[in-house]
């Protein structure tokens, strides 16, 4: 298998930008838990994106949601794999999803809306998980993360602003 994992990569060129974002600028070339890695790398590139007015904020996301569909799709194919571990641009969007609903960017709430993410992007419960056996190519690859990332935005939400009670910090 980790030939096979090799020979898959190879396919990649870093070169190729859409190879380049896909692979979330490197961070899903990661060999153990690509998707956790990926997640770990949009952190700082949504930092930067939260600096910048909500609705421009919101049109980036919406900009790589669409983007992402193509070059998901575009690198999936040349790498002859549908939804390769390494293709992490959907946690990218998934993440800064999740986090648009963290009512502060105190460290904690970060950290929450990172492990919310990964819980449901790994776990797949309904109906994240009948968009990722039912829909292909790079609009598949994309929105099961999407999915995750609007229940797990949802569900910070919820807590941060009707059960605050929960909040040890």
């Amino acid at each position: 298998m980790a030939g096979n994992r090799q020979q898959v990569i190879s396919r990649l060129r870093l070169t190729n930008p859409w190879h380049l974002l896909a692979v979330g600028f490197g961070s899903g070339l990661s060999p153990v838990m690509p998707g956790t890695a990926g997640s770990l790398a949009a952190i700082p590139f949504w930092y930067f994106l939260i600096q910048l007015p909500q609705e421009l904020y919101y049109l980036i996301v919406l900009l790589g949601i669409c983007l992402g569909v193509y070059l998901c799709h575009r690198t999936a194919k040349d790498m002859g794999v549908h939804d390769h571990g390494s293709i992490v641009w959907d946690e990218f969007i998934g993440m800064w999803i999740t986090l648009v609903a963290i009512p502060n960017h105190h460290w904690q709430w970060i950290a929450i809306g990172f492990v919310v993410f990964r819980v449901f992007d790994i776990w797949k419960p309904w109906p994240i998980r009948w968009f990722d056996r039912n829909v292909r190519g790079g609009m598949g690859i994309m929105v099961d993360d999407i999915v995750a990332g609007v229940i797990s935005a949802a569900l910070i939400f919820a807590v941060a602003h009707y059960f605050p009670a929960f909040i040890p910090f």
